[in-house]
């Protein structure tokens, strides 16, 4: 059983709905980034999500892009990503921790020593949003042996006929895209999701998980109420972006924690 597992077992045991908050690792730099992440499960965060900083992020709109050119910029790297989770380890052995990105970094670092690489440093799961389930033998299987979950992502135009695809070999959670296109396009609207969420979970026993277009308290409390619970990353990636204080970031994602929480 792996950390996702092990935290969806306590979420459901205690009848509550799973808060997951994405930030962009090195953003604005390495240390004022891990001062964020050290900070989210006090901010009421179930699960962490954190983005592989990449030039080409191609799924991203331009909140994330821009979080992961600072990043960059700031020198961030695959090594220091995930010596930051190795650090955040170190008071927190229980939160998980999703890495998600692209598959270039992995690819150029090698995926075995990128594996072994990511279990030593605590990642729990993956998301690489461009290896579609007919590379599974590039990642997802590998990553399986190597204990870690593969997250896939669904989205509306996932119909019936893709998803037994999209399902096989993904597990820990399915991640559902609620909106097309990038990511902070547009607001996530509950009536929309709630059937494409249930048609999901007919399909599987896997937790299903909303995220984009999540961006206030009452939006996350929406989404989770017809979910397993609520992603949020470009509105707490602009929080970063606006210069806002550490304590002032956790702050507001504690609000849409207790959105998800009340759901």
């Amino acid at each position: 059983m792996t950390r996702i597992d092990a935290k969806f077992a306590e979420l459901k045991a205690a009848g509550k709905k799973a808060f997951v908050s994405y930030v962009m690792a090195g953003d604005p730099n390495y240390e004022t980034s891990l001062e964020i992440v050290k900070g989210l499960p006090a901010a009421g965060v179930d699960i962490i999500e954190l983005g592989l900083p990449f030039t080409d992020p191609m799924a991203d709109g331009p909140t994330i892009q821009l979080a992961g050119g600072r990043a960059l910029e700031a020198g961030m790297t695959m090594q220091k990503t995930l010596d930051l989770a190795t650090e955040f380890r170190k008071g927190d052995d229980t939160t998980p921790i999703v890495l998600m990105g692209y598959y270039n970094p992995i690819y150029s670092r090698g995926v075995d020593k990128f594996l072994e690489d990511a279990k030593a440093a605590g990642i729990d799961g993956l998301i690489v949003v461009d290896l579609p389930p007919e590379e599974d033998e590039e990642l997802c299987i590998p990553a399986q042996a190597a204990g870690l979950n593969f997250i896939r992502l669904a989205t509306p135009t996932t119909d019936d006929k893709r998803l037994p695809k999209v399902l096989t070999n993904t597990s820990g959670f399915v991640y559902y895209v609620s909106i097309t296109g990038i990511t902070g396009a547009a607001e996530a609207e509950a009536g929309d999701v709630g059937p494409e969420v249930a048609r999901i979970k007919a399909a599987t026993d896997l937790p299903v998980i909303v995220g984009f277009g999540i961006n206030n308290p009452e939006r996350s409390e929406a989404i989770a109420s017809i979910s397993d619970g609520a992603v949020v990353g470009s509105a707490i990636v602009s929080q970063i972006a606006a210069g806002k204080s550490v304590e002032d970031v956790l702050a507001f994602v504690t609000t849409l924690s207790d959105g998800a929480h009340r759901a």
